[in-house]
């Protein structure tokens, strides 16, 4: 048998409600009805302007079998991924550890680190296409001066992505904070009892390090990878999605079919495609963070 609410208990249950509701109320409105929306759009031919008519799942029918665009954006994307991920995340992982050395001037190198995060990214794309201009920009002046033929970078099919995926590390300093708070939380008495038993630093890093920086590791991929697939200013900014569609990101091209091109019906079905690629490619690493994910006492994820 319930017991019947007080007075005082419904009164906070109703204030409760009250103050929740404007957040309730933008995630329907902001959140959950533009996804629904969106959804509904994909089934339509709808442009800005034009008529709304139910096509069902031509769009997507369009896009997997004679969208030749949409197969190039999905290689380029996948190709920076494929390189700015693992650098990201190997120069993070570096970084954090030479952040988590006890020597002088600690806290102004992690400053260092951490400020071209802070910096709008819009800034951060403009800063970096004149350090790639290959008249007056500053890596062709430093391989100049040491020798070395300068380079096109962004302006050529061959090394466009290649340097948006080095530039990808200008930004990695939210990575690197994660990094190091993982490294702060490992337990310092496995590295007591490795040195009792004779391990040497390297033995450390390899058997407890590592292991124990596996969730951390673990958090940093996914999040990487869903930030990475959804590229944009750098084409934007930068390139255009050129040259000869090298850098044409999927969302950039998902944002000029929408916006350019004014087809919102064709534009919708492409985000959901993107979002259906990258649930795909995080549920594929949560099923393998079985085998190489390693938690504080023995369990796994």
């Amino acid at each position: 048998m319930k017991r019947p609410k007080s007075g005082m208990m419904r009164m906070e249950r109703n204030w409760g409600l009250l103050f929740a509701l404007p957040a309730i109320l933008g995630l329907m409105i902001f959140t959950i009805g533009p996804i629904a929306a969106s959804f509904v759009f994909s089934l339509t031919d709808w442009t800005i302007g034009g008529q709304m008519t139910f096509i069902g799942l031509d769009n997507y029918r369009t896009i997997l079998t004679e969208d030749a665009t949409f197969s190039q954006s999905m290689f380029v994307t996948t190709y920076y991924a494929l390189g700015s991920v693992p650098l990201g995340l190997a120069a993070a992982f570096i970084i954090a550890l030479l952040l988590n050395q006890k020597v002088k001037g600690l806290s102004v190198f992690r400053t260092i680190y951490y400020l071209p995060t802070i910096v709008p990214s819009i800034a951060n794309t403009m800063l970096w296409l004149w350090m790639f201009n290959p008249d007056f920009g500053l890596l062709n002046s430093l391989l100049e001066s040491v020798g070395l033929p300068g380079s096109k970078w962004i302006y050529d099919e061959s090394t466009a992505i290649p340097s948006l995926i080095m530039m990808s590390t200008w930004g990695i300093g939210n990575t690197v904070i994660i990094f190091l708070a993982g490294l702060q939380s490992v337990p310092t008495h496995l590295y007591e009892a490795a040195e009792v038993d004779g391990g040497n630093r390297w033995h450390k890093f390899f058997h407890i390090t590592i292991p124990s920086m596996t969730p951390t590791i673990f958090f940093n991929l996914v999040m990487s990878l869903i930030s990475t697939f959804q590229a944009f200013n750098q084409a934007y900014v930068m390139t255009n999605g050129g040259p000869n569609n090298s850098t044409l990101f999927y969302v950039f091209y998902l944002w000029r079919t929408a916006f350019t091109e004014t087809k919102i019906g064709y534009a919708s079905a492409l985000a959901w495609i993107l979002f259906f690629v990258i649930l795909v490619l995080t549920v594929l690493i949560f099923s393998t963070s079985k085998k190489w994910v390693h938690y504080e006492g023995g369990e796994r994820s």
